[in-house]
């Protein structure tokens, strides 16, 4: 079995340990840690990643992910600045430079000091040939063949500058995006407030922007979302929420509010947290036209449509290992180098 073989192996193995994680395999004093260093990585949110992980990585995606590409070792470094907004956020690109052999030089976000170090512990352990392949920086990122970068739109303004003069993925806030068009099920709608709701609302794939029918009954939403009022239980959620509707109520805006999250009309597409905007549409026509219009907003489209870059309800968090944030090939981008 060659190296590429093996590495293929080692992330078969990966996704299992993601399918049967549960958080007494983590140390009782690494888990403290984890939570200690982020409020939001409660024993809900970590299962809810660890979940999409293991679904992600399956045999046969995995097959069809990596059947075009090469794992060669190269001495090109590529820098990676992750976020820390949900568990495992990052994974997906330091896998990529893990598979294709490169060195791998990432920053860590401050709120996930520990979940990436623990993946590539694993890695290192079932293929040690990679040992060194990653490694984690405090330091400010220096002589780099490329960059991936991953923040605000205000960050990704100093990024675009300070690594103008190499190769580099800048990603941008996103969202995602609802279509409503009234002949949902009650266990779509459901679906659709696991959307909204898993990791809190913080991923760049949760639910902040619905687009509904004319005289479509909102209440509908709220009843997806009721078996999920259990973020509430999150003292950081309930901060938010008391938060932003403070904010809305002082700012005399109209909305609806069933006790743990809001929805109000508005044509923005990144609502705070534990609201979502909605914006109704005459024509899919004409709803079709704004989609176009602001795709680089949109990280991923959910409806029952059986439509060309939309996917179904419930499946927000769950990409497939081809489907990359905001439709950039990070494989391709490598192969380029």
């Amino acid at each position: 079995m060659n190296l590429r073989q093996r590495k293929i192996q080692s992330l078969k193995k990966l996704g299992k340990w993601f399918m049967d994680l549960e958080l007494n395999k983590i140390t009782a004093e690494l888990l403290n840690k984890i939570q200690s260093n982020n409020g939001w990585f409660t024993k809900w949110n970590l299962i809810t990643a660890s979940n999409a992980w293991g679904k992600a990585l399956n045999d046969i995606d995995i097959d069809l992910w990596l059947k075009n590409y090469d794992s060669a070792k190269s001495s090109k470094k590529i820098g990676m600045i992750l976020a820390g907004n949900i568990p495992f956020v990052g994974l997906h690109d330091v896998l990529s430079v893990w598979f294709m052999g490169y060195k791998g030089h990432v920053k860590l976000s401050s709120k996930d000091l520990y979940l990436l170090p623990l993946i590539i512990n694993f890695l290192e352990n079932d293929c040690p040939e990679t040992k060194g392949q990653i490694v984690f920086i405090n330091d400010k990122l220096e002589n780099l063949d490329a960059v991936i970068a991953t923040g605000s739109d205000n960050s990704a303004r100093y990024f675009d500058y300070y690594f103008k003069n190499i190769p580099n993925i800048i990603r941008k806030n996103r969202t995602g995006v609802a279509v409503i068009n009234g002949t949902e099920s009650k266990d779509q709608i459901k679906s659709l407030g696991y959307d909204i709701l898993a990791h809190y609302g913080l991923g760049c794939r949760n639910i902040s922007k619905l687009f509904i029918p004319k005289n479509y009954d909102l209440n509908l939403i709220f009843g997806g979302l009721f078996e999920y009022s259990t973020v509430m239980e999150s003292i950081k959620y309930v901060n938010n929420y008391d938060y932003n509707k403070a904010v809305f109520l002082m700012s005399e805006f109209k909305f609806l509010d069933n006790g743990f999250f809001m929805l109000k009309e508005d044509s923005r597409f990144s609502s705070p947290l534990a609201s979502a905007f909605y914006t109704e549409y005459d024509s899919v026509k004409n709803l079709n036209i704004i989609l176009e219009e602001n795709k680089s907003r949109i990280q991923c489209i959910v409806s029952n449509e059986n439509k060309k870059n939309h996917i179904q309800f419930g499946e927000a968090q769950n990409p497939k290992l081809y489907e990359y944030a905001d439709g950039i090939n990070t494989f391709d981008f490598l192969e380029k180098l």
